[in-house]
């Protein structure tokens, strides 16, 4: 280890943190699904609050003698759905999971006295705790809330590969990685592809909604495709998702582009040169693309529906380039640390 020592403690607890964060993180994925779920019962009683409304004289209620207030019936608000209490309860429990993984990336950096991104593993762990940050700010909004089961999905998928099939052992990075760039560089990229991946989520929860979900929740329907077309019906509606997306983008798109240009300098420090079409830095030119005609598309009238394809295929693009650049196909930047 070039005579570079690794606190092996520290590297024990770090992996700790991480399974914990994957485990909470899945409960409360579950959590929100199931509030998703029962988001019915929010309308039913939205429906009984309405009829109380009809119910007063005329449809207006009487608040106070003299006083007419137009729609409004004397008596305590409807409660909570039980939709809307789970995902209170779900929210918290995200939380819990992003500092248990903070956690997890701090010990690893202080036990190996590099910053904890210079393989597979850490660069994905990196990018799913940017991921769920960002959810958990761009969601915070009660009724937007259930929408984080959806990231959590791909968030605990990457993270069960990372720690499942890409883990490897606390140690001190190549000779290549050893530059103050490796902190700056590898962290803006990992903050953008986080907020971009929040972004792909919605379009592809837009795209879905558009294409199978029903006017009006069917309660009545069966069977697994039924319950999938109930379950979008209780999404937010397509245009807050197309928001959701186009508003997480706006915010990744130039941290990419900075992200790119701060390689492109390292580069020409490490290798003497700032681009050589090196396979990661094509395609991670590409996604910059793809996400540019995604901005210019969604400021396209009649061409909302295409910009949110385009930002599913900006999505597949972080995707390969995260897996399929590292670790099938051989670059300059082929850092797996398998």
């Amino acid at each position: 280890m070039n005579g570079e020592m690794v606190d092996e403690t520290l590297a024990r607890y770090s992996d700790w943190f991480f399974a914990t964060a994957i485990t909470v993180y899945v409960v409360a994925m579950v959590v929100f699904l199931v509030s998703l779920a029962s988001a019915r019962y929010a309308k039913l009683e939205r429906a009984d609050a309405a009829e109380l409304v009809g119910a007063g004289v005329g449809g207006r209620g009487r608040t106070s003698a003299g006083d007419r207030t137009p729609g409004r019936v004397a008596g305590p608000a409807p409660r909570r759905g039980a939709g809307e209490r789970l995902a209170s309860m779900a929210y918290p429990v995200v939380w819990v999971g992003l500092l248990a993984h903070v956690a997890s990336i701090v010990l690893r950096g202080v036990a190996t006295d590099r910053a904890p991104w210079g393989n597979m593993y850490e660069f994905i762990s990196l990018t799913c705790l940017a991921c769920v940050a960002a959810g958990v700010v761009v969601l915070r909004k009660r009724e937007q809330r259930p929408l984080l089961s959806f990231v959590l999905v791909p968030v605990a998928l990457l993270m069960f590969i990372g720690g499942k099939f890409l883990y490897t052992d606390p140690a001190p990075v190549v000779p290549a990685l050893k530059s103050y760039w490796l902190a700056i560089h590898v962290s803006i990229i990992s903050i953008a592809s986080g907020v971009l991946l929040v972004s792909g989520v919605a379009s592809i929860l837009y795209l879905a909604k558009l294409r199978w979900a029903p006017t009006q929740v069917d309660e009545t329907g069966t069977g697994v495709a039924a319950g999938a077309r109930r379950l979008l019906g209780h999404l937010p509606s397509t245009d807050a998702l197309d928001r959701l997306a186009y508003k997480c983008v706006v915010i990744g798109f130039p941290l990419f582009g900075i992200g790119v240009i701060c390689g492109a300098i390292w580069a020409e420090a490490a290798w003497g040169r700032f681009w050589g079409w090196d396979p990661k830095e094509t395609v991670s030119f590409i996604a910059w693309i793809v996400y540019a005609a995604y901005l210019h598309a969604r400021a396209t009238a009649g061409w909302r529906n295409a910009a949110a394809w385009i930002n599913v295929a900006g999505f597949v693009a972080l995707l390969f380039n995260l897996f399929a650049i590292n670790l099938v196909v051989s670059g300059l930047h082929s850092y797996a640390g398998l």
